[in-house]
């Protein structure tokens, strides 16, 4: 079992840990043992844990840039490593972080190396932020490579916010539709069809179809509502959690052009970003490659740099190998090529990485222009369906009289 404690030692200082025993009178033997007097003594419960995460109490991206940001600056000041993390677990509130802030501290003091304890939660540090991490231990350059994860998953804030700002207006512009045609259809059409239909007036086919609709909908919202809900739902898990659904939409967004564009975008500036950070950290080379194509999330970047190491250990050099692979775009290639000969492969990376985030940028505000008119049709076209079903048969009224 793991107990997490608080405890004084023997300057009076407050101490936090998690611990392993067999049992809280083993637990509070250990804790006597490091010359600490307990304070409080609580088994963590794996079913506590887990329904942290569900609700969102997950190491998010903010986190882990406060704090590969906050160690780079401690380290570069001199503080030891042990003060440090100290000092975070006394200023994070956030249980989840602080629980792996005392999860970290526990295991250095057990004698294990740094990257051990990120390494055990894949979803929130991945191979590449372990293998940096790792990388700096190793060389004794943890301060350097903390300044470049910070500025890396800085850089990863900053384009995110970019992207979920440009789609704003467009999710606004949806989920507003749906709502006034829910209204429209569910609300408004059933009464008028009711006045037409109960005048005995006759309306033409168009108006009778429209008007059946909406007496069909407003009759059976609840359930169809229902239907909506799980629908969206069950899509948002298949597309998004398991690999046939990933694979489908993935394939789908290839087959539309300025999509297909901004994924290759985003591939591009992930392998040049990581790529860059995994060099700059001392990684051996292949290695490095072979890390970073895990963070493209493009299956034939992946592929293609895979190869790439595979080549690099038969002789060639990594601007030939990258000249082999149609998938990375000619500059790509002949910058690699040039600055692996100039000794400025890290630069021309970071450089690259830079321009592809702009490129971003760009790209989605591009799908965005191409995506509103699109939206703001198809609402016309169901708003001016429903106005045309209605004014045919008053139309027809009038003309009557």
């Amino acid at each position: 079992m793991r107990f997490t404690y608080r405890a004084i030692d023997q300057k009076g200082k407050t101490a936090e840990g998690i611990i392993e025993a067999q049992s809280m009178s083993e637990a509070l033997l250990k804790i006597a043992q490091r010359n600490l007097r307990p304070l409080s003594l609580k088994p963590v419960k794996a079913l506590e844990l887990n329904l942290k995460n569900i609700f969102g109490q997950k190491v998010n991206l903010e986190d882990k840039v406060f704090i590969t940001k906050y160690l780079s600056l401690m380290l570069r000041v001199g503080t030891d490593l042990f003060k440090a993390i100290n000092i975070l677990i006394d200023d994070f509130d956030k249980p989840v972080v602080k629980n792996l802030l005392i999860e970290i501290k526990d295991n250095l003091e057990k004698g294990f190396p740094f990257y051990t304890t990120f390494a055990k939660y894949p979803k929130s540090f991945p191979p590449v932020f372990v293998n940096m991490v790792k990388s700096g231990e190793m060389s004794g350059n943890l301060e350097r490579v903390f300044s470049d994860l910070s500025v890396s998953l800085e850089s990863d804030r900053e384009l995110t916010g970019k992207i979920k700002s440009a789609l704003t207006y467009p999710i606004i512009l949806f989920v507003a539709s749906i709502l006034i045609l829910i209204l429209l259809v569910s609300y408004s059409l059933p009464k008028i069809a009711n006045v037409f239909l109960s005048g005995g007036l006759k309306p033409p086919t168009f108006s009778r179809i429209v008007f059946a609709v909406g007496l069909f909908v407003g009759a059976h919202l609840a359930v169809l509502l229902t239907l909506f809900i799980g629908s969206i739902v069950g899509a948002v898990f298949f597309f998004g959690k398991t690999a046939l659904g990933k694979r489908v939409l993935y394939d789908f967004a290839l087959r539309l052009p300025v999509i297909k564009k901004v994924i290759k975008e985003i591939s591009l500036q992930r392998f040049a970003s990581v790529f860059a950070s995994l060099l700059k950290s001392g990684l051996p080379i292949i290695e490095a490659l072979n890390t970073s194509a895990d963070s493209t999330g493009m299956p034939e970047m992946k592929a293609a740099l895979h190869r790439v190491g595979d080549n690099l250990s038969r002789g060639l050099t990594v601007g030939e190998a990258f000249k082999n692979e149609p998938v990375f775009p000619h500059i790509v290639s002949n910058l690699i090529a040039i600055s692996e000969k100039s000794g400025h492969l890290e630069e021309i990376l970071t450089t690259l990485s830079g321009f592809y985030s702009s490129e971003i940028e760009t790209s989605v505000k591009t799908l965005v222009t191409f995506i509103e008119p699109i939206m703001l049709l198809m609402i016309g076209l169901v708003i001016g369906t429903i106005a045309l079903a209605v004014i045919v048969p008053v139309y027809q009224l009038t003309a009557t009289f």
